[in-house]
């Protein structure tokens, strides 16, 4: 590492804890209300595609404020934007609280904190990636057993979500917002006390100097970069419509609500997260392997997505389906974080990496209003489409992102 006083033993238990709160926070801060969309429906008195708007203003707000967190993490430190970020997070949580609990027409003012808690988003879990490159610089093998804890973190967090949103809902149906605010603090705290980022001892680079360097990354990596965005994006986009497809067929087709609801929703994100886990531990800096992984992937993905349509009244088949589907979907994310993390330079690693969580950002935000405009008159067709499109870009990682041995893994292009 360019610091030796900040060397890898050094990074203790509690501080991976505290960046793998990060995401686990931020993933509860939006997939929790899932669940709950349904009720706020009935309670507010909105439609379908007003309450999908509910998830897709928080991405929305990440998606363009993602790369200038970025810059300015590179610039005076990832630590500097992180605490800040996460405390938005916990204002816009008691602004979207305090309205559905208080205003007899929450709505607006429900998204304007929802678009609060957004840009909070937008300065905390993108940036925990490169700091994770940072503290284990030296060490591919120990930075892609990370990724692969705080990518878990991330994918438990969508395990925990319609459990957590659904019982909170059950006590009053407005808690979800405050129990952000709730997690927002625990994070703080724990960030604030147990990372310890490495120090600079260059002058950050000057902004003309940002885009020039940024401008040259893109040039002569721009390729594979640019496939594994397409990659996050659709996978989320793809997460995200089917999650909130489900949640909403759950209530109207098989009439299963409540807790309930939520403890079948959180099955095939528990596959999410084992594979996770599994595919974190597994890859230890091997691009090849990596590669190999999202290719599998997206050919699961490809074959299961497109019977999530024809299945939807049978809940057996289509757990089954869609726990597939979360497994392939939850294979591929720690491969894409470790491509992106271990092959760039670590004064561009904060910025590259928000040009993805941005990517990811804008699925996330597509998801839920696409798949409410289009699930009722068009949803096989649906889901035929996204089953090509997967097809698609599997041929973009064939051709865009190429293997190397493992020992020649480092910040040059993939």
């Amino acid at each position: 590492m360019e610091n030796q006083e900040f060397s890898d033993h050094k990074v203790s238990t509690w501080c991976i804890v505290s960046m793998a709160s990060i995401p686990l926070v931020m993933t509860l801060g939006n997939s929790m209300l899932i669940p709950v969309l349904p009720v706020f429906e009935e309670k507010v008195g909105i439609t379908s595609f007003q309450s999908s708007m509910i998830i897709t203003s928080y991405s929305v707000a990440s998606i363009f404020l993602i790369p200038v967190a970025g810059y300015l993490s590179d610039k005076i430190g990832r630590k500097k934007v992180i605490v800040p970020s996460l405390i938005l997070a916990l204002i816009g949580g008691l602004i979207a609280g305090f309205a559905s609990w208080k205003l007899e027409n929450p709505y607006m003012v429900i998204i304007i904190g929802r678009i609060l808690q957004g840009i909070g988003a937008s300065g905390a879990m993108p940036i925990v990636l490169p700091l994770v490159g940072d503290l284990y610089q030296a060490d591919d093998e120990k930075t892609s057993s990370c990724l692969g804890i705080i990518e878990t973190s991330n994918t438990f967090g969508k395990v925990l979500s319609p459990i957590l949103g659904s019982l909170f809902a059950v006590f009053l149906w407005f808690l979800p917002f405050f129990s952000i605010s709730f997690f927002s603090f625990i994070s703080i705290v724990l960030v604030f006390f147990f990372i310890k980022s490495p120090k600079e001892k260059k002058e950050p680079r000057k902004f003309k100097e940002f885009m020039r360097k940024t401008k040259q990354t893109f040039k002569i990596e721009g390729k594979w970069l640019c496939t594994i965005f397409i990659i996050g994006a659709f996978v989320m986009l793809v997460l995200f419509g089917v999650l909130f497809f489900l949640s909403e067929n759950l209530e109207k087709i098989h009439h299963i609500k409540g807790v309930r609801k939520g403890f079948v929703l959180a099955i095939p994100l528990s596959l999410l997260c084992i594979s996770s886990f599994v595919t974190g531990r597994a890859i230890k800096g091997n691009i090849a392997m990596m590669r190999k992984i999202v290719m599998v992937s997206l050919f699961l993905l490809a074959i299961s997505v497109v019977f999530v349509g024809y299945t939807h009244e049978k809940l057996f088949l289509l757990l089954v389906i869609t726990s597939v589907l979360g497994g392939a979907i939850g294979a591929i994310l720690p491969a894409l974080d470790a491509m992106i993390t271990e092959n760039i330079a670590k004064d561009e690693r904060g910025t590259i990496s928000s040009f993805y969580s941005s990517a990811r950002f804008i699925g996330v935000a597509a998801g839920p209003p696409v798949m409410s405009l289009l699930m009722k008159d068009y949803l096989n067709i649906t889901y035929i489409v996204t089953g090509v499109l997967s097809i698609c870009i599997l041929f973009l990682v064939f051709k865009f992102i190429k293997s190397k041995p493992e020992k020649e893994i480092g910040p040059s292009p993939v």
